[in-house]
């Protein structure tokens, strides 16, 4: 099992979207920045776990938790020429674009801010807190994960 950050914009795609979903699973569509492409294709598998990210809002966070249901298959979004993440140049029969399908399991009861998260030296070395770390799709090492989920009193404490 591995641990990962999923970073997305709560106005497009929040915790709560992913909790009020049909079976509170949805897929992980729209990634269209290679290295996190290549995370979704090569990477993630089933059962990995996810904290899930809110950027682009006052302050961004990490909102809750989520777990991998489906591994990695083409984002069909990226063929449909009607939808906001088509891509003109993604073929079909050899796909640029791929998603994952993810599960909601926990919203922090109370969220972790970027701010916060900086401010803990244990966290020194996560990806999210280095210079440039700006993937949409992030590792996260077992210690940082278990160490957020700590901060967060999460009641869905992984092993």
């Amino acid at each position: 099992m591995k641990f990962w950050l999923f970073k997305t914009e709560p106005d497009v795609f929040s915790i709560d979207t992913l909790a009020s979903s049909p079976g509170k699973i949805a897929p992980w569509e729209g990634v269209r920045g290679y290295g996190a492409r290549n995370y979704l294709r090569d990477e993630i598998k089933k059962k990995d776990l996810i904290l899930f990210y809110h950027s682009s809002c006052k302050p961004p966070h990490v909102a809750g938790l989520a777990e991998v249901v489906k591994e990695g298959y083409p984002d069909h979004f990226a063929f449909d020429k009607k939808h906001k993440y088509y891509d003109p140049k993604s073929d079909p029969q050899k796909p640029t674009w791929f998603m994952v399908d993810v599960k909601f399991k926990e919203k922090f009861s109370r969220p972790i801010s970027l701010e916060e998260l900086r401010s803990h030296g244990q966290l020194k070395g996560m990806v999210l807190l280095q210079p440039g770390g700006r993937l949409s799709i992030q590792p996260v090492s077992e210690e940082h994960f278990h160490y957020i989920c700590k901060l967060a009193g999460a009641k869905s404490l992984p092993g």
